[in-house]
């Protein structure tokens, strides 16, 4: 499992949206990034620099489902007090 980020970390998913980062836009880039290794098109090296930038790809849109999951909890958790 991957280990949870902290607040302060680059990927965050406050200064994820402070950059303009979206989710959907790097789903679809791991996606773009996993069809090129599957072509079969990439130098070895590049076929492991890629994976690399997938999978911290994939650790930021964990991050920031982690966090809007805790967001629902929340709300949930606020309605029920109500």
């Amino acid at each position: 499992m991957i280990k949870p980020t902290s607040a302060s970390s680059p990927h965050s998913p406050d200064v994820m949206l402070e950059k303009g980062w979206n989710y959907e836009a790097k789903v679809a880039e791991v996606e773009r990034i996993i069809a090129q290794i599957e072509a079969g098109k990439l130098e070895l090296e590049e076929v492991f620099d890629q994976f690399a930038t997938a999978v911290e790809y994939l650790r930021e849109c964990e991050s920031f489902l982690q966090a809007r999951h805790q967001q629902v909890d929340l709300l949930i958790e606020t309605l029920n007090d109500g």
